[in-house]
């Protein structure tokens, strides 16, 4: 049993759980980088349908979905630097929060194309279409057309996936990684205050996750912004035609219809 509960010791453990926000968020930053790139990699065999590579990549994306993160990090850990040997690469010296972001980028990856992937074939392919038509090569209409409208699609699939990275990134501390998670272990077992300790981490997650999904949402009306004004045009230009429709039958009147010719 810990200590008896003292609302005091969450404002003061808050403080000593920020120190080391820079660790986690290093982490997310990083793996979501290596993620992005890996997911773009992963997605175009499976989008242009190449034979062999669409294969690997189905098996990568089926793995790194349908394992945990914790058995990930464990056999990054311990078994890339075994199977290394075997080419005379050693590894023993190197710091753990390289396995650690090696993995969580890995494994955001496999879900990032997935994203990918679904986004760009959600955009209308009658809009490339008429890219082409206008003179428009593969990668202008890629850049101009879909990718706008892609990113648009994407970004609240992205912001779940990044409040997701946030929050496994605390099981880094299972390799010994100092982060918010790991910090907040130590603070409880010296302390023996563990119910104010994950109260303060909670608030802290609670708020970063927050604020990464207003900007994100913020992000995401900028981009679809022209697909918003699109829709409130074409909706106003049926108003319009419903109410002039209305007007030339209420001008017309019961005896100027056909049966009165």
């Amino acid at each position: 049993m810990g200590a008896p509960f003292d609302i005091s010791y969450v404002f003061t453990f808050l403080p000593k759980l920020l120190g080391t926000l820079g660790t986690t968020l290093l982490i997310v930053g990083c793996s979501l980088l290596a993620g992005i790139i890996v997911g773009f990699l992963v997605a175009l065999p499976r989008l242009y349908k190449v034979p062999v590579l669409k294969t690997c990549s189905e098996i990568y994306i089926s793995f790194f979905r349908g394992t945990p993160i914790l058995i990930q990090l464990f056999l990054f850990y311990y078994g890339l630097p075994e199977i290394l040997k075997l080419i005379q690469v050693d590894m023993t010296r190197t710091p753990v929060l390289v396995f650690v972001i090696l993995t969580y980028g890995l494994h955001t990856g496999a879900y990032m194309s997935e994203m990918i992937r679904a986004a760009v074939q959600a955009v209308d392919k009658g809009q490339v279409e008429a890219a082409y038509a206008t003179g428009m090569t593969g990668v202008q209409a890629f850049t101009r057309i879909v990718l706008p409208q892609a990113l648009g699609i994407a970004i609240p699939v992205f912001s779940n996936l990044v409040i997701a990275l946030l929050k496994d990134t605390s099981l880094a501390f299972t390799l010994g990684v100092m982060e918010m998670t790991g910090k907040a272990q130590t603070l409880g077992s010296l302390t023996q205050h563990f119910i104010e300790t994950y109260i303060a981490l909670a608030l802290i997650y609670l708020v970063i996750s927050f604020a990464i999904e207003k900007l994100l949402l913020l992000a995401e009306r900028r981009l679809l912004r022209h697909e918003k004004r699109s829709t409130a045009e074409i909706r106003s230009f049926k108003i319009h035609k419903n109410w002039s429709y209305r007007r030339i039958i209420a001008e017309l009147g019961p005896g100027k219809g056909g049966a009165g010719l």
